[in-house]
């Protein structure tokens, strides 16, 4: 049972690997979206839905621009959500090990992009022939690159590390657990503010401080809130779409 939830798992991050790549952009890379259906694989949703809503908040500000290489947030959320079902850890543990888990799978992302980079040349040469299906055959062997790159690590990590995993952290010290429990509550305020870093302006500024404000001394939920903001989004929208028109 356990070698195909690994297997489909691993697939789960070859295809997420591809979204941006292959399919267009559709989200299929996010932690909101993966979470969930790790979740589902492992018989476990609401894990699923509580950690990838977790990571979402670490990563939201992490986006592939050019040739940049940010932490690999496919891996590290699914091997991350994936550590938490089985091997029972908290939320707070399991998003402090998925941050490293990310990190160092950005190698890997490093690694790919430089096999990548030797296609090139022989697509050149390939054109330069006018041979269309030796590109193609490149062109599909530079996505298998991307592919493996999560495939991999996800497998063998689901498949031999989930119990390793749950006794090394069986074995920290109750202190050093508290530390990562408390660091990991600082995660999301940094992921928020990289997010923030885009998209924060005059004309936004009074929205963000009126939702702290809702949720800090208002009391309201953080499904209010968001309901609130949708609805105020909708509106503006609308007024700034009637206007535009006359």
């Amino acid at each position: 049972m356990l070698l195909i939830q690994a297997l489909l798992l691993g697939v789960l991050a070859g295809l997420a690997q591809w979204d941006s790549r292959m399919f267009g952009q559709n989200m299929l890379d996010r932690a909101l979206v993966t979470g969930p259906i790790v979740g589902l694989i492992l018989g476990d949703v609401h894990t699923g839905i509580v950690m990838g809503a977790s990571l979402e908040l670490v990563w939201m500000g992490l986006v592939n621009i050019g040739g940049a290489t940010p932490p690999d947030m496919v891996t590290g959320g699914i091997l991350g959500t994936a550590f938490a079902i089985l091997s029972g850890l908290d939320t707070e543990t399991a998003v402090t090990l998925a941050t490293p888990i990310a990190v160092l799978a950005q190698s890997l992302g490093i690694f790919a992009r430089i096999i990548n980079a030797t296609f090139n040349h022989g697509a050149d040469v390939y054109a330069e022939k006018g041979d269309y299906k030796g590109i193609e055959k490149l062109l599909w062997s530079g996505a298998g690159v991307f592919f493996l790159i999560s495939f991999l690590p996800v497998f063998l990590g689901v498949y031999f590390g989930s119990d390793f995993v749950g006794q090394i952290v069986n074995m920290f010290p109750a202190k050093l657990l508290d530390g990562l429990r408390l660091s990991s509550g600082l995660l999301p305020a940094l992921g928020i503010a990289i997010l923030m870093r885009f998209i924060y302006d005059k004309t936004s500024a009074p929205y963000l401080f009126f939702g702290f404000v809702m949720s800090a001394f208002l009391g309201l939920s953080m499904l209010g809130v968001t309901i609130l903001a949708t609805a105020i989004a909708v509106v503006y929208y609308q007024a700034s779409s009637n206007k535009g028109g006359a």
